[in-house]
């Protein structure tokens, strides 16, 4: 048995043509969708992911701001700036490119982001409202991935998911959404004595740890889905996940390639977000 390729270029072509579709009703009642995105220092890896972001936003009817700072800048000047852009109405989603400067301090900068424009996702009121159950915005990457699930018409209902990985940004949230689908749930971490044992009872495996090869064949389950949120580089220096994706593609019902999905996966759904929050405010 093959898997089958979830295709993260095709859902989110599919997605931002409605998001394309939903921008231009708001700008029909005199509101266009605005995201600023703010790049402190000269990190060569966000510098292409801020400007994949802001492309996504013309590309689709949104409106953005970059807003490029020297990393010099101080956490007093760059909370100031996020508080004006807090009370710009032009403004509906605030992202803040990380890593930041080893001087600021990037919990308490996610903190000042109001959370009705935290499009991002990391607010602690982000984190409770999805602990909870409350309206609030999903972390983009997770959130892809739900998505993903969504869109091959998987039922979570009953089904064992294994979530490796326990970051803010990815795993805690993303065992949070599974768990609101009805999913049980299993986290795994660099201190699980054994994950094969987990893996292999998974009905769908989320591999987001950053780490190459976490997942081999012999840990999955026969028609497991596998979605791997990993960003690595192989030996010849090519994208690749977390997953080995040439022998887990053959026990697997369905698997995720990287590069090609889960990637612009995320940026859609920071797209999603912004409009959402855009509507929010319209209201």
């Amino acid at each position: 048995m093959t898997a089958q390729l979830i295709d993260g270029n095709a859902l989110s072509r599919t997605l931002r043509t409605e998001v394309a579709a939903r921008a231009a009703a708001l700008k029909a009642r005199g509101v266009t969708p605005g995201l600023a995105v703010v790049l402190v220092g000269e990190n060569p890896a966000s510098q292409v992911y801020v400007r994949n972001k802001i492309k996504a936003c013309e590309d689709n009817g949104l409106h953005s701001v970059l807003e490029k700072y020297p990393a010099e800048l101080s956490e007093a000047e760059l909370l100031t700036r996020i508080d004006a852009l807090n009370d710009d109405p032009a403004i509906h989603g605030i992202l803040v490119q990380l890593p930041l400067p080893k001087h600021i301090d990037a919990q308490k900068v996610i903190e000042a982001i109001s959370p009705e424009k935290d499009v991002d996702g990391f607010h602690v009121a982000s984190a409770g409202a999805l602990m909870t159950g409350a309206p609030g915005f999903w972390p983009c990457t997770p959130y892809g991935c739900m998505k993903m699930l969504e869109s091959i018409g998987y039922d979570l209902r009953g089904k064992h998911a294994v979530v490796i990985g326990r970051s803010n940004i990815v795993g805690k949230p993303m065992a949070l959404m599974l768990l609101a689908k009805n999913a049980t749930v299993t986290i795994c971490h660099s201190a699980t004595p054994d994950l094969g044992a987990m893996t292999r009872q998974a009905d769908v495996i989320v591999a987001a740890v950053g780490k190459r090869n976490v997942l081999t064949a012999d840990m999955v389950k026969p028609g497991a889905v596998v979605i791997d949120v990993g960003m690595n580089r192989n030996d010849e220096g090519k994208l690749c996940g977390d997953v080995d994706f040439d022998g887990v593609r053959e026990v697997a019902g369905f698997i995720t390639p990287v590069p090609g999905g889960v990637g612009p996966m995320t940026i859609t759904m920071l797209l999603v977000n912004t409009l959402e929050a855009a509507e929010r405010s319209a209201h």
